[in-house]
């Protein structure tokens, strides 16, 4: 499956390239549609990148998605057993569709690290570090994947 980005995903691609980590490039490319000021989505979702601070576990593009999923169609009562459901099937469906576009939902088999933590201050943004990144495909994969779920429920109509 070869995926054409949407302007979200784009968006994502371009919050990456300014210094956004990969789950706020997601989270934030979605703040007016999930009814959040740019900065809380900001620093709601600053502690995922790296696939959880550098744990190198689920992607960040992967934790956006789900966070974003969880603002659109998730549950607040915690006896909402139908609606906790839902959204993990949702979200399930969705990062399937990532590990099928991209070969992988865990951060470190998408950068090809080895399985494990890696040091917790992250690697200086220069042009080496993004040219070596393929990040930016992949918050745009995620935002295009929201996109296009979101429209096909009805629940976007940009």
């Amino acid at each position: 499956m070869s995926m054409t980005y949407s302007p979200r995903g784009e968006q994502s691609a371009r919050l990456f390239d300014q210094g956004y980590n990969c789950a706020q490039s997601v989270v934030v490319a979605w703040a007016d549609v999930i009814g959040l000021p740019v900065e809380t989505a900001a620093r709601l979702s600053s502690g995922l990148g790296g696939g959880v601070s550098r744990l190198r576990e689920v992607c960040g593009a992967v934790s956006g998605m789900a966070m974003v999923l969880g603002m659109v169609k998730g549950y607040s009562d915690p006896a909402d057993y139908d609606g906790k459901v839902a959204l993990y099937t949702l979200v399930q469906k969705l990062a399937e569709q990532f590990r099928q576009e991209t070969g992988a939902v865990r951060c470190h088999a998408l950068l090809g690290l080895p399985d494990g933590p890696s040091a917790p201050a992250p690697e200086q943004r220069t042009h080496d570090y993004y040219a070596s990144r393929p990040c930016a495909r992949f918050v745009a994969v995620a935002s295009a994947l929201l996109e296009r779920e979101l429209k096909e429920q009805g629940l976007l109509t940009e």
